[in-house]
């Protein structure tokens, strides 16, 4: 049946609701699609964006800091350097300066200032570009925790969202703490702590107004406002800021102007700043814990404490650099004196001067090309002999220049006489005793390379029977050779020095005895710490204990030591290294010059064609080693540069000013129960009686020791070696 449509039905197809309807689909497609297209869009922001759990968990890179034994930071290694403060340890200066300046209306927005944000979209129109930032102090943070500095659209939203999930996350107080502690303020700098004691030297508590206005001056863009590089722009800047801090009423009139007419006052960059507080030392310890802890060992907040004491390390770069200078200006005016200066003037020079005229127009200029081409280096390492601690560490003479590490790394330079207690040690180990004599003749020897070599005394002196003590107290080359060939030979020394724990390669040949073979500055000190140390090896200890940002203890380092000597050989070699620092020894001048008086003992050492300098010592209470020379082994320090004239000076002086420094009270070496010390005849090594005209005193283990009287000079012929003025006794 055909439906009849009544005339009120309003229904028809030319009706205008009809004709609405597929436009209303349409808009409706086109909605979903865009809702569709907006969810998408929405979840490719989130997509990378940081989980409530990371927001939650608030862990910067932190700088790990090396510590001296005595409290001071050494060094801080960090990919950013962070410093972590509370909030309540800001200065209010610096937290009004930081608002007044990025963002006024802080404790009022979301996380996102509409208002700002608009403002600054009218601006980057009317100027076609992003000329007005609008981000609110959530966002900076925001995009300085999470995401990338790059200026898009796509960033600027992420930004947006991720400050909002940091405010429903943190209270502002937080958000407040966790910019000031993380925000870039330049070279280096993280957080304002770190940024006062970098520009100012001091805690960031401390700043007074003109400086928390500089810092947070330098926000905006730290590059460009550096006080280094641009102090009259950061002038302005800081400026700037203190006006903010007036017009909002957070200071005076009286105190802007006179915070506007106070100077930047930042100190100076120096390089102890960059390298730290001896230098060579903190590299050696960076290396020897980075394949440990890798990236963890710049961005952990580890602190290190280890064993260098600054106030030695101060000791010892003195007296390194005041006889260095010295020797340097010395050499360089021999080589320009002899004119050898001339092969290493480039040929303008050479063809418009003459050499008199070089010396006399330029003498800067030559003593630099000597410097240049001739630089005299240095190897220097202090150590406590009872448990390894490394109290002081050199080198090399400039960080900056090379950061090659002579003290632990340099394996190839011979010791030269500084090897010869090692001789003797073996010697008196096997019941040889000091009075033991052997010729003063010329031997002839086998180097490694199994050439002959006939060998002098540095004197160029021969003699008859000469005891051990005499030929290490003026370090006599044909006594020790013979000592080799006849008593000690090379496999017996190798052995003695793999136990004071030299590990280099030593040839098993009798040149050996006078330092043919190879040795590391740091090993050859510290196995002259065992006479020092009753016998005692110490190892070489740098690092005493490692604690993370949330103090548990990862690492914690014990003395490494262990007895290698007879008490009585250590006591006997110390007695008798004591030597070379008396009268007639090759040390003495530590006593007349340099007033060292303390109780000690010690060896000089030069190689051939005066190569290398050294001089090793102790006392009870520190033992130091000092190598000098040229990278180069085929460069000479020149005739007469020995041990005794190059590299004892660095020693004494040293030693002396660690002493008195610490106050370390002079301690005499220890005898043991199995030592005794007797009085001889001079001549017969027998027991003294009344009638020996000269009579020396000499240590003996116990087992070794002479029973039997001289029966040389007796009553019977007393008169006749007897004279005004007595006995001599040495």
């Amino acid at each position: 049946m055909r439906r009849h449509i009544r005339q009120n039905d309003n229904f028809s197809p030319d009706s205008p609701s009809n004709a609405l309807w597929p436009k209303l689909r349409l808009a409706l497609i086109i909605f979903s699609v865009l809702l569709a297209i907006g969810v998408i869009f929405f979840i490719y922001l989130t997509r990378d964006l940081p989980s409530l759990d990371t927001l939650e968990h608030y862990n910067p890179e932190l700088a790990t800091k090396i510590y001296s034994r005595d409290g001071v930071v050494l060094k801080e290694l960090f990919t950013k350097k962070r410093i972590l403060k509370p909030l309540n340890e800001m200065p209010g200066n610096l937290i009004l300066a930081v608002l007044d300046t990025e963002d006024r209306d802080f404790y009022d927005h979301w996380g996102f200032n509409l208002k700002r944000f608009i403002k600054a979209m009218l601006i980057d129109v009317t100027h076609f570009r992003f000329a007005q930032g609008a981000s609110t102090l959530t966002q900076q943070l925001a995009r300085q925790l999470y995401l990338n500095l790059q200026k898009t659209i796509t960033r600027k939203l992420r930004e947006i969202i991720t400050a909002v999930q940091i405010e429903r996350t943190y209270t502002k107080d937080e958000i407040l703490e966790m910019y000031l502690n993380h925000m870039y303020f330049g070279h280096g700098a993280y957080g304002a702590e770190a940024a006062s004691q970098k520009y100012f030297g001091k805690s960031a508590k401390e700043l007074t107004l003109p400086e928390c206005a500089m810092l947070a001056g330098i926000l905006q863009r730290p590059t460009a406002y550096s006080p280094y590089r641009n102090p009259d722009l950061v002038t302005s800047r800081r400026n700037v800021v203190l006006y903010n801090m007036l017009s909002v009423g957070h200071i005076t009139k009286e105190e802007f102007e006179q915070a506007k007419a106070t100077p930047l006052n930042v100190k100076e960059a120096s390089d102890q700043e960059e390298f730290g507080i001896a230098p060579y030392f903190t590299e050696y310890i960076r290396q020897t814990l980075q394949k440990k802890y890798r990236m963890d060992l710049y961005t952990a907040g580890l602190s290190v404490y280890t064993t260098v004491d600054t106030r030695v390390q101060a000791c010892a770069e003195r007296a390194v650099k005041i006889h260095l200078k010295k020797l340097q200006s010395n050499f360089n005016r021999r080589l320009i004196a002899t004119g050898k200066i001339r092969a290493l003037l480039p040929d303008s020079l050479k063809k418009k001067y003459s050499l008199s005229q070089l010396k006399k127009k330029f003498p800067a200029l030559l003593d630099s090309i000597a410097t240049a081409n001739y630089t005299i280096q240095v190897a220097f390492i202090a150590l406590d002999p009872t448990d390894g601690s490394i109290l002081a560490m050199i080198g090399g003479r400039d960080f900056n220049e090379s950061k090659y590490n002579r003290a632990v790394q340099m394996r190839t330079r011979q010791p030269g006489s500084t090897f010869k207690p090692i001789v003797y040690t073996a010697a008196i180990d096997n019941g040889y005793s000091p009075s033991f004599e052997l010729l003063n003749q010329p031997v002839v020897l086998y180097l490694p390379n199994g050439d002959r070599w006939a060998p002098h005394n540095y004197d160029h002196s021969q003699g008859g029977p000469t005891t051990l003590r005499e030929a290490l107290k003026r370090s006599l080359n044909l006594v020790t050779a013979r000592l080799v060939q006849e008593v000690v030979p090379p496999k017996t020394i190798i052995d003695y020095a793999r136990k004071l724990g030299l590990t280099t390669e030593l040839p098993e040949v009798d040149a050996l005895g006078l330092g043919s073979g190879a040795v590391c500055p740091i090993e050859m000190t510290s196995a002259f710490g065992v006479f020092a140390n009753q016998g005692i090896l110490a190892t070489p200890m740098a690092i005493t204990q490692i604690i993370d940002k949330s103090q548990n203890i990862l690492e914690e380092n014990h003395p490494n030591a262990k007895e290698v000597l007879r008490r009585e050989t250590a006591y006997i070699m110390a007695d008798l290294l004591q030597g070379i620092l008396s009268p007639g020894g090759t040390g003495y001048s530590a006593r007349t010059i340099y007033n060292f008086q303390y109780p000690a003992g010690g060896k000089t050492g030069t190689t051939n064609d005066f190569t290398d300098a050294w001089f090793i010592g102790f006392t009870r209470q520190i033992v130091a080693g000092v190598w000098v020379g040229f990278d180069d082994p085929a460069k000479s320090l020149g005739r007469g540069q020995s041990g005794a004239v190059v590299a004892l000076p660095i020693w004494a002086r040293f030693m002396k000013a660690a002493h008195d420094t610490l106050q370390l009270p002079p301690l005499p070496f220890e005898m043991p129960p199995g030592v005794v010390r007797v009085d001889i005849c001079k001549e017969t090594k027998k027991l003294a009686t009344e009638f020996c005209p000269e009579v020396i005193s000499e240590v003996f283990k116990r087992e070794n020791a002479p029973t039997q009287k001289c029966d040389k000079h007796t009553i019977k012929n007393s008169q006749r070696i007897t004279n005004k003025k007595g006995r001599k006794r040495f």
